[in-house]
């Protein structure tokens, strides 16, 4: 029996291990992806982590995954389908049946993608990667739906590939950070359009033309490729009925990681917090370690 099962490797998973460790606790990671490091690793650059400015998240994601590992950090490759309360402990069962046993568990599982539900939605080309998939439209046209951190990021990285970028988002001003706002509003390819919902998306194998609404009125945009970024969803349908979820599924926690079920702590994207950034993951990470520690200490 591990004293601790880590479900996620992205920052908050990966820094609860390093404090594990370092707490001398027998701890194993659940990576869904072999050597994943969570959706910073598609992230183009980070300028908000403190003394890497300008690093990209892939590398910065290899960081932690490194330290993580060379303090003797175990790594078990599985997707979990079921969490069991079994004693004074917990039960992880995958997949391929196997289990694994523990006197507590952290929750770092983060988030999805949310889809966007239009007609021609479901298309293979609709991407919500713009750096996996940007270098395919060099000087191409290209629509980015939403109003975010991300979808700001996503044009600004797509500017400079694409011929032109539409920044399309459904109310009148963007939810992204200023900064990221002035630096949109300096780059001449990407151009915004404002109060607009996407209807359809029209083409053959690949996206050819959106169906827009502004102000009441349909138009069409002529574009070569879809680029969403309009938010995500919490992956913790596994946690229905083991623990207190608010109404968007997110889990109910405080800053130490505590959940109404003893032994399991949320941290990261997961859990309820108004910033989700990689600091705040990383954070969240520590203080749940601490967190079971001190429940393990008292079993």
């Amino acid at each position: 029996m591990y004293d601790i099962i880590i479900i996620g490797s992205g920052p908050a998973g990966l820094t609860a291990a390093i404090y594990a460790k370092r707490a001398m606790l027998n701890a194993v990671v659940v990576e869904k992806d072999y050597m994943g490091t969570g959706q910073i690793s598609v992230s183009e650059r980070v300028d908000n982590y403190p003394g890497l400015y300008g690093i990209s998240g892939y590398d910065l994601g290899e960081k932690f995954y490194e330290h993580a590992k060379a303090l003797g950090t175990e790594f078990y490759e599985g997707e979990a389908k079921a969490i069991k309360k079994s004693g004074d402990g917990w039960t992880v069962v995958f997949e391929n049946e196997k289990a694994l046993e523990a006197r507590a568990v952290i929750y770092a599982a983060g988030t999805s993608y949310r889809r966007l539900d239009v007609p021609g939605g479901e298309k293979q080309c609709v991407s919500y990667c713009a750096v996996c998939d940007g270098a395919f439209y060099q000087s191409k046209t290209v629509a980015v739906i939403g109003g975010g951190d991300t979808a700001l990021g996503d044009a600004v990285y797509l500017s400079k590939i694409a011929k032109r970028v539409y920044l399309i988002h459904r109310r009148d001003e963007f939810r992204a950070n200023k900064s990221l706002q002035a630096q949109v509003s300096g780059i001449s390819n990407i151009e915004p359009i404002m109060n607009t919902v996407v209807k359809q998306i029209n083409g053959g194998d690949r996206a050819e033309e959106l169906v827009i609404e502004q102000n009441g009125r349909v138009d069409t945009l002529k574009i070569d490729g879809v680029f969403c970024a309009l938010g995500s969803l919490p992956n913790t349908e596994i946690l229905k009925g083991i623990c207190s979820l608010d109404e968007s599924g997110y889990v109910i926690a405080g800053e130490d990681g505590v959940t109404d079920a003893k032994g399991l702590f949320a941290v990261g994207d997961v859990r309820t917090t108004p910033l989700r950034q990689v600091i705040t993951a990383a954070a969240d990470g520590a203080n749940a370690a601490i967190s079971a520690e001190k429940l393990i200490r008292s079993i």
